[in-house]
């Protein structure tokens, strides 16, 4: 009876390193087919403003238009440079309201039984079709603290009984998108940069230096999100092997 656990155990292990393998296989060769991409970015028309710890407990969160940033042209512009040593870049046209209007289910189980929304999204919204595959970004989700979400692009203050801590973050993630199937061919969640601050987050995030308050600094603002930006694309796409590792 036990050498036919023992079997069973071992049999499960092996299919699921070669199911693993497979998938790899597939994956790569997909992206290998790639010759033509579009690229879709809809992160940053807003910012939320959240308040956690011990006087967050009933805060709702804020938000305020930052579509005057640009930060979407941003990251097209950035991803494009990225990407055209290796891919044919091409512009498309999109609704970003359209693909920043998607949000997860607070239920998680939900997201993982539902169709990826950005699938039939490329299929419907973007022009030209056609192409062999499309980059889409857009916003992701962490928790802070007390457990409160945050998503997107942010500025999250978090207060304990002894100090206060303030972050900025820009938190998204990256799919590519199969032009012909709209399959997802593989998709990631950009990780954490130096992750060493005293209020940590699952995503590229930094601690809010004292200058950054007030209505004047919002040029400041700006420049850090951007930075975080900067900073994350290229790791994220060199873990998603879309480029060479940064």
């Amino acid at each position: 009876m036990r050498s036919r656990i023992i079997l069973a155990l071992a049999c499960a292990i092996a299919s699921a390193v070669l199911g693993a393998a497979a998938a790899f296989e597939t994956r790569a060769t997909k992206l290998q087919a790639i010759k033509t991409l579009g690229i879709v970015s809809a992160i940053g028309e807003e910012m939320s403003l959240t308040q956690a710890g011990l006087t967050g407990l009933g805060n709702t969160a804020q938000s305020l238009s930052i579509s005057a940033w640009g930060l979407d042209e941003l990251i097209v512009q950035q991803a494009t440079k990225l990407l055209s040593g290796r891919f044919r870049v091409q512009p498309v046209s999109y609704r970003r309201a359209a693909f920043a209007a998607v949000r997860d289910s607070a239920v998680a189980p939900v997201n993982l039984l539902r169709s990826d929304p950005f699938k039939e999204l490329v299929r419907s919204d973007v022009t030209p079709q056609g192409l062999d595959a499309y980059l889409v970004i857009t916003r992701a989700r962490s928790k802070l603290g007390n457990g409160r979400n945050v998503e997107g692009v942010g500025l999250a203050e978090y207060r304990t009984l002894l100090a206060d801590y303030g972050l900025i973050h820009a938190l998204y993630e990256v799919r590519i998108i199969d032009g012909k199937a709209f399959d997802v061919i593989e998709k990631r969640a950009a990780a954490p940069l130096d992750n060493t601050g005293t209020v940590r987050i699952a995503g590229p995030s930094g601690p809010v230096d004292e200058t950054l308050g007030g209505s004047a600094s919002s040029e400041r603002l700006r420049a850090a999100v951007a930075d975080l930006i900067t900073r994350s694309l290229p790791v994220t796409l060199g873990d998603m092997h879309l480029i060479n590792s940064q």
